[in-house]
């Protein structure tokens, strides 16, 4: 039999330490005892956010589980160098982690950026991966639709402002614009059907990583960076459980739709869509953190 989760979510972030990996700091938070019988859980947040981001899942999920919260290379209170970030990169960090850190294979679960990260890791490193948990993941499917026939002028219009978005000076003028506290605000309320979620509290922990030396770097260099590996080429390349929990209010992300790319090409997954925006373990997190627990312990 099940228990539901019914502690109140914690507002208070847990104090971490650090991970020397390739000679860059890599902050992350660990809570809860090594139960016997389920893995732990290695939560990765999306871009721009951090492992504050999980704030109000941790001591829910540490009551079952061990459990491990990681800011990526480039987010957070993690190192922020000069260098092309990728899927690739953040997969190969997360599976270092786990090896070296951890020590044992965990459940990975993603928001957003951070869902194709951990997709990355159970697709192309499985001896890493129990399980698969991913919420409103992002990440390119393969273009199976047929070509149609686009408007001249606005393929060139869109060529020139990708030009100039790649030109660093652009980029630099962008992010500055877009890290303001009070444009923070305003997209999170678009992303989040709950306003009352979007708090004071939640604007500062995205923007204060965006005050670190390198934070302009990160943000220009992911936008120039290749597209990785598609959806569908790594789904077939997985073997784990997965769980994916939609929040149909994203306006990012048509949830119906891509969840229905995504059970073509991995018919044996668990879903669920939930009443929530773009990041449901922040807007709803006691329903999530009980999605998650069912499912693991359903899967011992």
């Amino acid at each position: 039999m099940i228990t539901q989760v019914s502690a109140t979510p914690s507002n208070t972030p847990i104090p971490g330490t650090y991970w020397q990996w390739r000679g860059e700091s890599i902050y992350y938070v660990q809570a809860g005892q090594k139960p016997s019988g389920y893995p732990p859980l290695l939560l990765i947040h999306g871009f721009g956010a951090s492992t504050d981001h999980w704030r109000k899942n941790i001591a829910q999920l540490s009551q079952d589980f061990e459990v491990w919260v990681i800011d990526l290379l480039g987010f957070g209170r993690s190192a922020k160098p000069d260098r092309e970030y990728s899927g690739n990169l953040w997969r190969d960090q997360l599976h270092d982690f786990i090896t070296e850190v951890i020590g044992q294979p965990v459940v990975l679960a993603g928001n957003s950026l951070g869902g194709y990260a951990a997709l990355c890791v159970a697709a192309q490193r499985p001896s890493s991966a129990a399980g698969l948990v991913l919420l409103n993941s992002a990440g390119p499917f393969s273009d199976t639709q047929p070509a149609t026939k686009v408007n001249p002028v606005k393929k060139v219009l869109n060529q020139v402002t990708k030009s100039i978005f790649l030109q660093p000076w652009a980029s630099f003028l962008l992010f500055q614009y877009l890290r303001r506290p009070s444009i923070i605000r305003k997209t999170l309320q678009k992303v989040y059907l709950d306003q009352d979620a979007v708090t004071e509290q939640l604007v500062d922990e995205i923007y204060r990583p965006s005050c670190d030396p390198g934070a302009a770097q990160v943000f220009a260099s992911v936008f120039k960076s290749p597209q990785g590996e598609k959806v569908d080429v790594l789904l077939e390349q997985m073997t784990c459980p997965l769980l994916m929990l939609w929040g149909e209010g994203d306006p990012w992300i048509k949830s119906r739709e891509r969840g229905a790319k995504f059970r073509e090409y991995y018919p044996q997954l668990t879903e669920y869509y939930l009443q929530a925006g773009h990041c449901p373990h922040d807007e709803i997190p006691e329903q999530v953190n009980n999605l998650i627990r069912s499912w693991v312990i359903g899967n011992r």
